[in-house]
């Protein structure tokens, strides 16, 4: 039962992840523009970068889901395996 807990604890902090990403990159990027003087151009930079960043997570928690599918898929046909070779013994 904790093993789901876990689980669901780390997919749910997806989504803040990618809040934070987008945040932290477009506001690195206003002050950058500030320090800098280039106008939006850093901002929106910063933003495409954080985007990017948030949607590399996504791709990472997708990736590790469908593993974790796989695996469990796997188990429960060589369940299945082992009841039906149990069966058809005398």
């Amino acid at each position: 039962m904790q093993h789901h807990w876990k689980e669901l604890g780390s997919y749910g902090t997806l989504g803040l992840e990618l809040a934070l990403s987008v945040l932290f990159g477009l506001l690195g990027g206003q002050w950058l523009d500030g320090k800098l003087g280039t106008g939006p151009w850093l901002a929106l930079l910063g933003f495409g970068f954080g985007v990017a960043a948030g949607f590399r997570a996504l791709w990472r928690a997708l990736r590790r889901a469908n593993r974790e599918a796989d695996r469990a898929d796997e188990e429960e046909r060589e369940e299945r395996r082992r009841y039906h070779a149990r069966g058809r013994r005398p």
